[in-house]
């Protein structure tokens, strides 16, 4: 069995563990580490996912890194250009190199008395089991399981005649071309599929069980194409960066504050898209705005769709699937030659590695988040959790630059190891996805680290606070236990 040893382990070669690794060759000059990856392609979730149209549901200003601006003026970028942006990264700060592909963690044990993890990988090319060991943890895996989506038991499944396909495993070879398609659903991959498909010659149907907020996003940057006669690509990057921040924080303070007032104005905003042809009660959620996460679709291609009676929506319940289609409570029935069960991730962290403590096997959920970064009584570990309320990436940034000035602190102090404790602080209930409502969240609770009752414990969700401290604040807080 093969052993390897490194300053720094990362896990995952997507967005956030690419950008990790970077963060690492930009502050460090002699710092080993290395990339643990079972895909055999950098990317993520976007090597992953295939399905028709599939794209970023953040503007790419703000989904992309700080420190590589994205050089185009399309605000929500496909999938394969998100994936050639990360390729491009890390063949530009040298990450590549370092990536282990098809290895699949096992488990990682931190020993105190060793001072160092140890990570079990299986290489699946192979067929080996190899042992790595590092100094320090970087946990970039993502929060939900690469193997299956989630997709509830739907009575009556077997009976159907026809393809049933779930988006994260969507097959190159699908042919819609003129078949009769339901797309079961009312997420960011529902809405992105069903122009999609209908534009490809599909006959959708969006079965939902019930609305999502749903706004609308120009699909290129006005503002970056006037600018772009007489700035640097960096220089707008950065104000467009600076601006979506802006608007994305006050919309979401809004919806918190008055959410009335809010739901009021996407309602008359999104019944001025679609027109007399669609009724408004396909997206009137019972719930406020930012109770789940705000989908958001290019020039209103959804609602372009829907309004000119290339695609349909329906709000029903299922009774059940019978061989040609899906019979809803309602009594109306849904022919189909294809359905789509676009309802959801399973959720897991680690990629669904065994994890413990001297010994100790930990139960995620009874840990707490410092700086939503950290887990109390866990040394030496990054676990990099994005934004819900706000691109991803925000939060993977800044709280990579954090984790490298612990780091740095470390070396000039000849410290070995870093871990937070939970004093005088209570666990709660929300769990390190803040109050987000979707069902996923919820189906996965028990997969997630929960938040406490007070700083640094507490998830604040607010690019500008969060920055600030971060990137900024002091390192030695009396949570924080060096040795």
């Amino acid at each position: 069995m093969s052993k390897s040893h490194f300053d720094v382990l990362i896990l995952g070669a997507g967005l956030s563990g690419i950008g990790a690794a970077c963060h690492l060759t930009r502050k460090f000059k002699n710092k080993s580490y290395a990339i643990l990856e079972r895909r055999q392609a950098i990317g993520g979730t976007w090597d992953l996912f295939k399905y028709p149209g599939i794209r970023s549901d953040s503007d790419m200003s703000t989904f992309g890194y700080s420190f590589r601006p994205w050089r185009e003026p399309k605000v929500l970028a496909d999938g394969p250009s998100i994936k050639r942006y990360v390729m491009d990264t890390a063949e530009r700060y040298g990450v590549t190199p370092h990536i282990r592909f098809s290895r699949k963690v096992v488990s990682a044990a931190w020993s105190t008395d060793k001072g160092h993890w140890t990570v079990t990988a299986h290489n699946e090319t192979t067929g080996q089991d190899e042992i790595f060991t590092a100094r320090y943890l970087i946990a970039a895996t993502g929060y939900y399981s690469y193997d299956a989506g989630f997709t509830p038991e739907f009575k009556g499944r077997d009976q159907f005649k026809g393809t049933i396909v779930h988006p994260q495993h969507w097959p190159e070879s699908l042919d819609y071309q003129g078949k009769k398609v339901v797309v079961i659903g009312s997420g960011a991959t529902a809405i992105t599929l069903v122009p999609s498909m209908a534009a490809g010659g599909a006959q959708v149907t969006m079965l939902q069980r019930s609305p999502t907020y749903v706004m609308t996003v120009p699909a290129v940057d006005p503002v970056w194409s006037k600018l772009a006669r007489f700035l640097p690509i960096k220089a707008i990057y950065t104000a467009t960066r600076v601006r979506n921040i802006g608007l994305q924080r006050a919309l979401y303070t809004a919806s918190r504050e008055k959410p009335a007032v809010v739901r009021r104005l996407l309602r008359s905003l999104t019944k001025h898209q679609l027109g007399d042809k669609v009724d408004i009660k396909h997206f009137s959620p019972r719930y406020n705005p930012w109770d789940e996460r705000l989908c958001v679709v290019p020039d209103g291609d959804l609602f372009k769709t829907l309004r000119h009676g290339k695609a349909d929506i329906v709000t029903d319940n299922i009774k059940t699937f019978d061989e040609t289609g899906i019979q809803l409570e309602s009594g109306r029935h849904l022919d189909a030659d294809i359905i789509v069960t676009a309802t959801g991730l399973n959720l897991q962290l680690f990629g669904g590695a065994k994890m413990s403590v001297d010994g100790k096997a930990i139960d995620i959920k009874e840990h707490m988040a410092y700086k939503g970064m950290m887990m109390n009584d866990i040394p030496n570990m990054l676990a990099i959790f994005g934004y819900t309320n706000a691109s991803w990436t925000l939060k993977a940034d800044i709280v990579c630059e954090h984790f490298c000035r612990i780091i740095a602190h470390m070396d000039k102090h000849g410290l070995k190891t870093v871990t937070p404790r939970a004093q005088n602080v209570q666990r709660t209930d929300d769990t390190v996805m803040g109050s987000l409502a979707s069902g996923y969240v919820r189906r996965g609770a028990d997969n997630l680290p929960r938040q406490g009752d007070k700083a640094p414990w507490m998830v604040l969700n607010d690019y500008l606070r969060d920055a600030t401290a971060l990137k900024f604040g002091n390192l030695l807080n009396p949570a924080l236990e060096f040795k």
